[in-house]
This record gives structure tokens, C-alpha cells and sequence, in this order.
């Protein structure tokens, strides 16, 4: 009998706790919360810490209140231009109105299962009015912008808010990019033919004036040393006249021994010269050259 009532005294106790503890539901510092009353909204609650409701008549649905992110799969956009890209994009949102949100998507899993094709579609339509440089350029920030804005005006209705949208990157699609790159490196080396040739006709200019000026020089200083030269042969008579109008015959003689030195200078000169020349006339007669 006591076993009996020690058991039932144990249900009843674990009944007491579980319907106390089905009266309070607690939210965090990241959550926000709809109250269910027979599966109807019947209050929000954004507030964190303890919170009370009936037990097996209300329920809690929980919601998230951090920034989302929803990535969308790389999408093959044509610009204006009819330039091809494939391009990454991401966005951040997050749910603003926790009861419209719970009425239209129910949870995050289904949102993101709606949000990706507005994104899709927003991007190739924001980005195919544009050129392919513009998307490149600048003004890329200001397209991300507008993206933003289109997906706001379409998902209005969701009870969220679209905070920013990225692209991660816009490339080429492979098959293009191997013929640009191509058509850049072929760019590439004409420029680099341009500018040796260039090179070479400005090498060329240099050396031909180079040369024009060592031939200018050459001849002057030519012209110089001819000048000098001259001038010197014309002293050189002037002085040997001179020397020669003063002493003939020692002039004579001094011409002989010149030209003895000249003639017999080496140690082993030999010379077959008959003793009676006029060669040897200031051996034989030293003064032969004299005049009587």
C-alpha cells in the first residue's frame, strides 16, 4: 500500500513540475518570439528572459534577430554591351516584423528558399542594363545599392529588410576568358614591337648623329693639324734659308753628316760605295765643300 502511494505521490510531483515548467518559455538575446494560441499569433514578444504562457493551449515560435545571410548561386548575366559574366553575389537580412514574417514564410529555411530567386533576378536585371566596364568600375558600390533597393520593394510583404548586398566577384565565363586573355597578351606584345622600334629608330638617330659629329671633328681637327703642319714646314724652310744664306758651305757639310747618319747608323750597315764618290767628298777633302 505505501509502495502504492510512494509512486503515486512521484507521478503527481512529475506532473506538478512538467505543467510548471509548460508555463514558462524563456527567449534569448538573439531571438524574438510569436505566442500561438490554438496555432493563431496572439502576442509578440521581443523582450529576453522568463516569460509565462498557458500550457498545451499556447505555443512558442522562435525568430531569429541577427542578420541573415543568403547566398545565391553564380549566375551567367549579359550585359548591355552583350558581354557575358558570370557573377557571385550575396545579401544580409533580417526579419523586422516578426508576425508578418511568420504568417507569409513560417521560417528561415523557407525564406531563403524564396529570397534566392528575387536576388537572381534582381541581379541579372540591375547588371544587364549596364556595360561591362561599369559593372568593373567605380560604380559597381552604387549597383549593389540598387540591387538592395529592388529586393526591399519586392520582399516588402516578407516582413524583413534587406541590409546590404555584395558581389563577390564578376568574371568572365571560361571559354571568354581565354580569348580576351589572348587578345591581351597578343595587345601586349604589339605595344612591347611598337616601343622596340621606337627604341631602335631614336638608337639609330643617335648613332648617325654620333657619327655625323665624329666625322665634323675629325675633319677639323684634320684641317687643324694640316694647318700646323704647313705652317711648320713653312718655318722649317724659313729658318733652314735663313741658316743657308748665312754659311752655304757649313750647311753643305752639316747636310753630309745627316745624311752619313742616316745612311750609316746601324752596326751592321754595309755599303759598297766607290772611294772617289761624291759621297765621301768630306773624307777625302774635308774642305770640298769650300769655295775657292
Amino acid at each position: 500500500m505505501s509502495r502504492r502511494l510512494l509512486m503515486g505521490a512521484g507521478i503527481g510531483v512529475a506532473v506538478l513540475l512538467l505543467f510548471v515548467m509548460s508555463c514558462f518559455y524563456s527567449i534569448r538575446q538573439n531571438e524574438q518570439a510569436v505566442l500561438l494560441q490554438f496555432d493563431a499569433p496572439r502576442e509578440i514578444v521581443t523582450e529576453p528572459g522568463l516569460h509565462v504562457k498557458i500550457p498545451w493551449v499556447q505555443q512558442v515560435e522562435y525568430i531569429d534577430k541577427r542578420l541573415l545571410n543568403l547566398d545565391a548561386p553564380p549566375e551567367e548575366v549579359i550585359a548591355q554591351d552583350k558581354k557575358r559574366m558570370v557573377v557571385d553575389a550575396f545579401a544580409r537580412w533580417r526579419i523586422v516584423d516578426p508576425l508578418r514574417f511568420y504568417q507569409t514564410l513560417t521560417n528561415t529555411d523557407i525564406a531563403e528558399t524564396r529570397l534566392a530567386p528575387i536576388l537572381s533576378s534582381d541581379v541579372r536585371q540591375v547588371l544587364g542594363s549596364q556595360n561591362f566596364a561599369v559593372v568593373l568600375s567605380g560604380e559597381r558600390a552604387q549597383l549593389m545599392h540598387d540591387i538592395r533597393d529592388h529586393m526591399n520593394h519586392e520582399s516588402a510583404s516578407f516582413g524583413i529588410e534587406i541590409v546590404d548586398v555584395r558581389i563577390r566577384h564578376a568574371d568572365l565565363p571560361p571559354q571568354n576568358s581565354k580569348a580576351i586573355y589572348d587578345r591581351m597578351i597578343q595587345e601586349r606584345a604589339r605595344e612591347a614591337n611598337e616601343f622596340r622600334a621606337d627604341g631602335s629608330e631614336i638608337s639609330q638617330r643617335i648613332k648617325a648623329r654620333a657619327d655625323r659629329e665624329v666625322t665634323v671633328l675629325t675633319a677639323e681637327a684634320t684641317r687643324e693639324s694640316d694647318i700646323a703642319r704647313g705652317q711648320g714646314d713653312a718655318e722649317k724652310t724659313r729658318i733652314l734659308g735663313e741658316a743657308y744664306g748665312q754659311d752655304a758651305d757649313f750647311f753643305a757639310f752639316y747636310r753630309s753628316m745627316q745624311a752619313y747618319q742616316d745612311a750609316l747608323g746601324g752596326n751592321s750597315t754595309t755599303m759598297v760605295v766607290s772611294p772617289s764618290s761624291e759621297f765621301f767628298r768630306y773624307f777625302n777633302e774635308p774642305a770640298a765643300g769650300k769655295h775657292k
